[in-house]
């Protein structure tokens, strides 16, 4: 009747920032997803990468500028275009797992995992107990719809992707241990600190640095349970990590593309023809062409 139906409670919703195949989803199917890392902790770029097409926005909280109270509006912003969020934490705790699970991405990111035990230690902040020691106000908050989605807490896990990055020597060691941890559904490498943590801090494209990470790659991939994920490098492209068998790519960093295209305006114009030795000359080509030889930010 019109009555019951006025008075029924609402129907459960999905948590507000996901379309109905969910990246673990898409993963298990043999996609393989290409993202985009947003430093900005800005909204407009944010919906920008979204309806741009990318499978994923990885919102960074351990290099960019921005808190828990920044990444709310850009998960906002994605969610409005259909496109998942991935939360990369600024250390790996379970206060900063908490906040970010309450906004409701679809992944969290743990930087510096070293080893089996601080993996299962990530995996129990994303779950509550017993199971974990993730604290609950799960009836207010965004994951759940604000109490709307009463289903929550039997499928937010089905959902999650936990992420593990490894970036030191010691991980790279444990990488099949952390990869085995029950919970961790993804590798992160991560090639900045890892070049840095081998002493190639200027040289992330060093030779000693590539085999390691190969070494890497090849460890995890053949054990066939954790998934992969790489960011690219100037020296190390998308196409490249996709021919190499990794499950997650991120291409670019929105500050980096966007530093890339101001300095290419401003070299346009300063080069073209009338413009004059006094704005810049030719020099400022080569220099241009050689800050892209450097590298993209983790």
């Amino acid at each position: 009747s019109a009555s019951a139906s006025a008075s029924a409670a609402p129907p459960a919703v999905d948590a507000l920032s996901s379309p109905t195949a969910t990246l673990k989803s898409r993963l298990a199917a043999g996609e393989t997803l290409y993202g985009l890392f947003l430093l900005s902790a800005n909204p407009t770029l944010a919906e920008i990468a979204g309806l741009a097409g990318y499978d994923y926005v990885v919102v960074d909280m351990e290099h960019g500028p921005g808190g828990i109270s920044d990444a709310l509006p850009c998960l906002r912003a994605l969610a409005a275009t259909g496109t998942p969020a991935v939360l990369r934490l600024p250390e790996s705790s379970a206060v900063w797992a908490k906040k970010a699970l309450d906004l409701g991405p679809q992944g969290v990111m743990f930087p510096m995992v070293d080893d089996a035990a601080s993996a299962a230690a990530a995996v129990s902040y994303c779950r509550f107990p017993p199971r974990g020691v993730r604290g609950s106000a799960h009836t207010v908050v965004r994951a759940s719809g604000y109490g709307v989605d009463d289903g929550y807490l039997e499928h937010y896990e089905e959902g999650l992707l936990v992420m593990c990055q490894v970036e030191t020597e010691k991980a790279v060691g444990e990488v099949e241990a952390i990869a085995a941890v029950d919970g961790v559904d993804c590798i992160q490498m991560g090639p900045l600190d890892l070049s840095a943590a081998l002493g190639y801090l200027w040289d992330p494209g060093h030779r000693k640095v590539r085999e390691v990470i190969a070494e890497v790659e090849r460890r995890v991939l053949s054990n066939g349970g954790a998934y992969l994920s790489g960011f690219a490098m100037p020296h190390d492209s998308p196409e490249e990590l996709k021919k190499r068998g990794y499950h997650m790519v991120a291409g670019a960093v929105d500050l980096g593309m966007f530093r890339k295209a101001a300095v290419e305006d401003v070299l346009r114009f300063r080069n073209a023809p009338g413009s004059g030795d006094a704005a810049g000359g030719g020099d400022e080509g080569e220099e241009g062409e050689d800050k892209e030889k450097g590298y993209w930010s983790e």
